[in-house]
């Protein structure tokens, strides 16, 4: 039985527009289906009574007439009900070969009430030597058996012939009943579906526009309740990002402040470099609460060099003296917002370098995989443990084995992830052969990036650029 209901499960549409349209043509199937057959069950009685009427009346008249009718003319009789009513009659013999009339219900209700009229003795049959029709015999004395006749009706006097007719009503019916159901369904389906779209853009962090409060009342309370939801979550966004930029922003002028007394003091210089050090730290820190609070960026996209943009990023930390190799194509155009991309391949290299150390080997590359533009970020580090992944892309977060090192706010990882969303990508963090991190930036290639620019596996084919 659970075989057969992941079968089931499997072959259902997921959407809840086809589930409730196919439940409804099947309660409306079933419905039809039903009520046929007790119309059936109802009429078929009536249905009987009258045709056995006619039957009877039939035979009864053409008793009479033969009764009447002059020996000699008899056999004109018979010539001319069968000319002119269709109605056949023969005498019965022993010998007769007949085939009964089937068991349908129809036909026992039909044959039941002739024999109550006629008597006992009435036979059936549904052909007569060769003669296919509704054969009836009948005597013209009850009490004498070997005086007996057949009499043939025509078999469409006594089946129903609209039989297509009625299908074809109960088919158009049937159309029209799931014609409805599809439009009810259907004004259940594009609310949802709406609020569905609305709400992804929420998750994203965009501002979507207001839902349309009308349709049924059900529908409308959601939407209500979920414009307000929105715009709740709009202002209380906006209210987060002015305060923490408000509160980096005149963080860093005392910041500033001290680093010059610092510089001034004349203290030891190895003292000196260390609380630089701090301050420098304490400055990142800063520039990460901004970056977060700047929230989903403005800048719209267009085609820029994401090889040039590598380059131009890593070269700060060439200069520095840091173990870096760089690996792009000569260029590889891709549809990006330069600075989110930037800042978002920044953090990255720092990341990597606050936990990997400056003393150990880091590798950029760039270029295609599946149809997307990645840049790499891979180091030499203690990396992250598969379970802890997801809960790295949230801000504040940290490693626990990197709780003790008070460096860093936890936002890097949550800041690349965020721009990485808004640009339709997202940020792939793998273990990297040999130990360490693979972060990965995958964009959209859009169309025109050059299909040789192919990505290096795991920096093995990394050269300097």
């Amino acid at each position: 039985m659970r075989a057969l209901g992941r079968f089931v499960t499997a072959w259902l549409p997921r959407t809840l527009l086809w589930q409730t349209f196919l439940l409804v043509a099947l309660l409306l199937i079933l419905s039809l289906g039903a009520w046929s057959q007790i119309f059936r069950y109802f009429q078929e009685p009536a249905r009987a009574r009258d045709v056995a009427q006619m039957v009877v009346s039939v035979v009864n008249l053409t008793r009479t007439a033969l009764i009447n009718a002059h020996a000699e003319r008899r056999i004109d009789l018979l010539i001319d009900l069968a000319a002119l009513e269709g109605i056949r009659i023969y005498p019965a013999e022993a010998s007769d070969e007949i085939l009964p009339l089937r068991g349908s219900r129809p036909l026992r209700l039909l044959t039941d009430e002739v024999r109550r009229q006629l008597g006992e003795h009435t036979r059936f049959a549904s052909r007569w030597k060769a003669l296919d029709g509704f054969w009836v015999s009948f005597r013209l004395d009850p009490d004498d058996q070997f005086d007996e006749y057949w009499v043939m009706l025509p078999s469409e006097r006594i089946e129903t012939t609209d039989t297509l007719g009625w299908l074809v009503w109960g088919f158009g019916a049937l159309v029209a009943a799931l014609l409805g159901a599809y439009l009810i369904v259907s004004r259940i389906g594009k609310p949802l579906r709406a609020l569905a779209r609305t709400a992804r853009l929420v998750g994203s962090g965009q501002t979507p526009p207001p839902l349309e409060e009308s349709g049924p009342q059900e529908i409308a309370v959601v939407a209500h309740a979920f414009n307000q939801m929105a715009g709740d979550l709009a202002r209380t966004d906006a209210d987060r990002a002015l305060i923490l930029a408000g509160v980096s922003h005149d963080l860093r002028t005392p910041l500033a402040r001290l680093r010059l007394g610092i510089e001034m003091s004349g203290a030891p210089e190895d003292e000196v470099s260390a609380m630089v050090a701090d301050i420098e730290e304490m400055d990142r820190i800063i520039g990460q609460f901004l970056d977060f609070g700047r929230g989903t960026p403005q800048e719209p996209p267009q085609a820029i060099d994401i090889a040039s943009l590598v380059r131009d990023v890593t070269e700060p930390y060439r200069l520095r003296g840091v173990d870096i190799t760089v690996a792009v194509p000569d260029s590889l155009v891709a549809p990006a917002r330069a600075l989110s991309i930037r800042r978002a391949l920044a953090n990255l290299i720092d990341n990597a370098l606050r936990y990997a150390g400056e003393d150990k080997p880091l590798t950029v590359t760039a270029g295609v995989m599946e149809s997307e533009v990645c840049i790499e970020v891979a180091d030499r580090g203690p990396g992250i443990p598969e379970n802890e992944v997801e809960r790295m892309r949230h801000p504040f977060t940290r490693l626990e084995k990197a709780r003790s090192n008070t460096k860093g706010a936890g936002l890097g990882l949550a800041i690349v992830d965020r721009v990485m969303r808004a640009h339709q990508g997202h940020l792939d963090l793998l273990p990297r052969e040999g130990g360490g991190l693979r972060a990965i930036l995958r964009l959209p290639a859009g169309g025109s990036v050059a299909s040789h620019a192919r990505m290096p596996e795991d920096g093995r084919e990394a050269n300097d650029k």
